[in-house]
């Protein structure tokens, strides 16, 4: 056992790290930029009806392309100004965007959601409430598992859960560990399986609404089909998920993530109290309360990353309150384990402003501002229009799939690809429902392993997983779900999806 510890030991230190892997995809992207012209598109208003209500949106008009003059859109080594040079990727991927989203917004959410839960975790009420949870239900763990990843993956697919489930990371990674698992199961009850349910929603505003709204396709149609592959799916991600945690539970040194299992492991012991009291009840209430808080705000009132990072640090001060009147931590100590939380999370804030450097580098993803990113856009488009309904149905899945790790969010991957997707499924013969379903897949599914997907950076994060850790256990279960993707658009080719 203990070889095999240092064997996985071993073989993460020769992965490279997450850091130094952006940095060479920074270079690459780079070099492309000296490669490529830049390019860019026209866009058209067009009136849609949607669920009654008459829209205007500006779409790309799929012919529309033109390449730049001149060298616009080269990136140099250094830009003294501050856009696109290979030295300012850094800098200009953490500052950009706004308080909705990447990067500053995920950023900032991270570090002050991480702060909040490090008071929370300091307070020692989680871990006393996790054992006593155990104690009292010793096969909890059967029911707790499957019901967990049943509910996340109905988060993703209801409301696209994606970056809600950091903060559902760090209150369930003590608990999985608790029970004899290791970090890697926690992450695969929350963030993995909200990217199940988002890839194969049938009603998630944020991804299969717009890109229906956008390919013409009436908003959340087809849905009969997406719910059996979102059945599916689910209960293969499930299945995967309590054999590999029944492994790990057998053998704890087959865990690849023994570092961090041990870290909480140790933090569960120096915080345990001789028995849950009161304080402990009262912590707990407060962190349910706040969660249900979240609940309601994301489901009926669309709170997003402004307002969910409030109602967290909202908590955290709920917490410190209680345990300052309690005795257990002083004000003084409060404002240090906020800070802790804080830094245990920078590298994580730090991956997600630099991969969003990427696409700065790339010249952005702005369809009508010259950029590489754009004339990629349109060479893959083109490439697609003389080959067959079946090739040009897993061509798409595909591109979406590459696509994604130059621009994670849902939302804004479909404003920039369904416009050319759509027309272009035309003239290949696949339906337009298809080509969303395509969209819908390579965009959900790879981000359960890309570093420039911010909510997996944040969830590895809390649970003190690096990258390269993750990357050499998620690869083989991806390609099963990229395999399981594969299929579900060749039986959309084959039964006429619409």
């Amino acid at each position: 056992m203990q070889q095999d510890n240092d064997q996985a030991k071993g073989l993460s230190s020769r992965m490279p790290d997450a850091f130094v892997i952006l940095f060479f995809v920074v270079a690459l992207a780079t070099l492309l930029t000296h490669l490529l012209p830049a390019g860019y598109f026209e866009l058209e208003e067009v009136t849609q009806n949607i669920n009654g209500q008459t829209q205007v949106r500006q779409l790309i008009r799929p012919d529309s392309f033109r390449f730049a003059q001149d060298s616009q859109g080269q990136a140099g080594l250094f830009d003294a100004k501050g856009s696109q040079g290979f030295l300012n990727y850094a800098f200009e991927g953490m500052v950009s965007g706004d308080k909705w989203g990447a990067a500053v917004g995920v950023v900032a959410f991270i570090l002050i959601v991480g702060g909040a839960f490090g008071i929370i975790m300091q307070t020692g009420a989680v871990n006393n409430g996790i054992l006593a949870l155990i104690n009292r239900t010793r096969r909890a763990d059967r029911l707790i598992l499957p019901l967990m990843f049943l509910l996340f993956s109905l988060g993703g697919a209801v409301f696209g859960m994606g970056e809600e489930a950091i903060a559902f990371c760090i209150v369930l990674t003590p608990l999985v560990i608790a029970m004899g698992y290791n970090a890697i199961t926690a992450v695969l009850i929350t963030y993995i399986a909200t990217q199940i349910g988002f890839a194969t929603s049938w009603m998630n505003p944020f991804s299969v609404a717009i890109a229906q709204g956008i390919a013409d396709v009436p908003l959340m149609s087809g849905s009969g089909y997406r719910m059996v592959l979102w059945a599916v799916f689910t209960l293969c991600g499930m299945l995967f998920t309590l054999r590999y945690a029944a492994r790990v539970k057998a053998n704890p040194a087959a865990s690849l993530s023994q570092s961090a299992d041990n870290y909480f492991r140790a933090q569960q012991q120096a915080q345990l109290s001789n028995h849950f009291s009161k304080a402990d009840a009262a912590i707990l209430l407060s962190l349910l309360a706040g969660i249900l808080w979240v609940l309601w705000g994301v489901t009926f009132h669309q709170y997003y990353i402004p307002q969910i990072a409030s109602q967290f640090f909202a908590m955290g001060i709920a917490a410190a309150f209680i345990a300052v009147l309690a005795g257990r931590m002083t004000l003084n100590q409060a404002s240090q384990a906020f800070q802790q939380g804080a830094k245990d999370l920078l590298p994580a804030a730090l991956i997600v402003g630099m991969a969003k450097g990427i696409v700065l580098i790339l010249g952005g993803d702005n369809a009508t501002t010259p950029s590489v990113l754009n004339t990629l856009l349109h060479y893959v488009g083109s490439g697609m229009s003389s080959v067959s309904e079946s090739v040009s149905a897993l061509f798409m899945l595909g591109f979406q799939s590459l696509f994604n790790f130059f621009i994670a969010s849902g939302s804004g991957q479909a404003a920039l690809t369904m416009p050319l997707m759509a027309p272009l499924s035309d003239l290949v013969g696949v339906s337009r429902q298809t080509a969303v379903l395509a969209f819908q897949l390579g965009d959900g599914l790879t981000n359960i392993i890309i570093p420039t997907s911010a909510s997996l950076i944040g969830c590895l994060g809390v649970a003190r997983i690096d990258w390269a850790v993750w990357a050499r256990f998620a690869w083989k279960p991806m390609l099963a779900l990229m395999a399981m993707a594969a299929s579900a658009m060749l039986i959309a080719v084959t039964i006429g999806y619409q």
